[in-house]
C-alpha cells in the first residue's frame, strides 16, 4: 500500500505534531517523574482512544463537524481550563511533596490514560493539524479509503507518538534520584502547563 517515500513522509510529516513542546510533551515528563516510562505509554494509550476515531471520522468524511466555530470555541475553551487544573495539581504535588514514598508518588489526577484523552480531546491545535496537515496527509497516501489502509496509514503515524511520550516520561524519572531536581522540575513543568492553558483561553476570548 505504501512505497518507501511515502512512509517517510508519513513519519517526517507526524514528527512535527509528535516531537513538537506542548501540553502532552511537557503533562508526559510530569508523569513520568510519578509513574516512570508507563505514565508515558498510559498517556500514549489515552491520546490514541481519542485520535485513532477522529483519523475515522475524517477519512470518511466527519471532519468539516470540527470545522463548526461552536465546536472549536467549545474545545478550545475546555482544554484550557482542563490544561490549567492538570497544571494547578502538578505545581501542588511539587510544593508538598517533602521525601519519595509510596503515597506521595501516587498521581492524584486519578489516571495518567485521561490526562492523554482530556489533552487530546479538548485541543484544537491537535484537531486543525488532522483537519489540514493529517487528512492531506491521509488522501495522499491512501489512494483507497479502506479500513485496512487506514490502519496501515495511523500505524506509520503513532508509533512515533509511543517513541515520544515514553521516552519523555522516562526523562521524568530521572528526577527521582534527587527530590530538589524532583521539585523544581515538577514546578518548571506546572508553569509550562499553565501558561499552555491560560495562552488557549486566551486566543479562544479573542475570538
Amino acid at each position: 500500500m505504501f512505497d518507501v517515500s511515502v512512509l517517510l513522509k508519513i513519519i517526517g510529516v507526524s514528527a512535527s505534531g509528535a516531537l513538537a513542546p506542548g501540553p502532552l510533551t511537557a503533562s508526559s515528563v510530569a508523569v513520568g517523574a510519578k509513574e516512570s516510562w508507563k505514565g508515558g505509554l498510559n498517556i500514549a494509550l489515552g491520546h490514541t482512544i481519542i485520535e485513532f476515531p477522529l483519523v475515522l471520522a475524517i477519512a470518511f468524511g466527519l471532519g468539516s463537524f470540527f470545522q463548526i466555530s461552536f465546536v472549536k470555541l467549545t474545545l478550545g475553551f475546555v482544554g484550557g481550563v482542563f490544561l490549567l487544573f492538570f497544571g494547578y495539581l502538578t505545581l501542588k504535588d511539587a510544593l508538598k511533596v517533602k521525601e519519595f514514598s509510596s503515597s506521595n508518588v501516587t498521581p492524584k489526577y486519578n489516571s495518567s490514560i485521561f490526562v492523554g484523552i482530556a489533552l487530546t480531546a479538548f485541543n484544537p491545535y491537535f484537531i486543525a493539524w488532522w483537519i489540514s496537515v493529517g487528512s492531506a496527509l491521509l488522501l495522499e497516501s491512501v489512494s483507497v479509503i479502506t479500513l485496512s489502509a487506514i490502519i496501515l496509514f495511523y500505524l506509520a503515524h503513532v508509533w512515533l507518538d509511543y517513541f515520544w511520550l515514553i521516552l519523555m516520561s522516562k526523562v521524568g524519572s530521572f528526577s527521582k534520584i534527587n527530590l530538589k531536581v524532583y521539585k523544581i522540575i515538577l514546578i518548571l513543568l506546572a508553569v509550562m502547563i499553565i501558561y499552555f492553558g491560560t495562552e488557549l483561553i486566551y486566543k479562544i476570548l479573542l475570538g
